[in-house]
């Protein structure tokens, strides 16, 4: 994780003004900062997305390809995911230095998405036992300014949502073999519902309050957080605790309700942006890197 230093001043300073409930940048303990959202930022994708949260910059693309089910689910298709921590981001991650990072970051994404709900795998099914589609989600962090795990969270769902997957048939001859035939339009696609696909909510505990989408700065002040992974019906589907220190059964609960409320927040802004940068259609200026 991208670390800055601070003076035992600073910590000081940015302790005491979270009790009083104002940040160093102005904000409550229950506010976000800005966040600009861009889907299909890359071409040669099924679907992609850009999030900028601060001066966190996350960059996701969907590949869809076609494999065999897993043996433990016949009928179902499944994700891959894979989270490159660039150089570019912090000269920590030079070398090996970010895969620790991006293994962690790849692994909790895997347990948000073990869940039916989550995802409807099956529509991801072509033939039983025999084909599939596998969407192989690619995390890229171009740059880190603090709260990741909610940036990727954000950029997956909306690479999600914009992820097109061409609608293929089966077609079974006389001798029982099958073929796989592909519709000839390129339009003919089949979409993912992401209502229920879940974002992250870091809650940094500092001092003896917690905030959301905690900066660098922040974070260098915390010694636990509590990610909490909410739907956009404010249900609970995976929590972690990251950090050295501790956190009591009553600070946990209260992250909770709070994580459970800024989620359902966060689902209702991010659906409302998706939808209306879609409805623009072809038309829609498309900022991208120049931005």
């Amino acid at each position: 994780m991208a670390s800055v230093a601070l003076s035992e001043a600073e910590k000081v300073y940015i302790v005491h003004g979270v009790q009083e409930d104002l940040r160093v940048d102005g904000r409550g303990c229950e506010d976000y900062r800005c966040v600009e959202v861009e889907t299909d930022v890359v071409s040669n994708t099924s679907g992609s997305a850009r999030v900028k949260l601060g001066h966190t910059d996350i960059l996701v693309g969907v590949k869809a390809e076609m494999g065999t089910p897993k043996l433990e689910r016949p009928n179902e298709g499944y994700l891959e995911f894979f989270v490159d921590c660039s150089a570019n981001a912090t000269p920590e991650f030079e070398g090996r230095g970010g895969d620790d990072l991006g293994t962690e970051i790849a692994n909790t994404l895997y347990r948000i998405f073990n869940n039916k709900s989550s995802v409807d795998l099956k529509s991801l099914c072509i033939s039983p036992r025999e084909h599939c589609w596998v969407l192989y989600v690619d995390v890229l962090l171009l740059e880190c300014g603090g709260n990741l795990f909610d940036a990727i969270s954000i950029a997956v769902k909306a690479a999600l949502f914009n992820t097109r997957i061409p609608r293929v048939r089966v077609l079974e001859d006389e001798e029982g073999s099958k073929d796989i035939e592909l519709s000839d339009d390129p339009y003919d696609c089949i979409r993912l519902s992401v209502e229920n696909v879940p974002c992250i909510v870091t809650l940094c505990k500092i001092g003896y309050r917690h905030v959301v989408d905690a900066t660098l700065q922040e974070e260098a002040c915390s010694l636990a957080s509590l990610l909490v992974s909410v739907t956009s019906k404010g249900v609970v589907t995976c929590m972690r605790k990251v950090g050295k220190g501790s956190l009591d059964p009553e600070s946990i609960f209260e992250m909770m309700e709070t994580g459970k409320r800024m989620g359902k927040v966060l689902h209702t802004s991010l659906q409302s942006v998706l939808q209306k940068e879609e409805s623009l259609g072809p038309k829609r200026q498309k900022v991208g890197f120049l931005g």
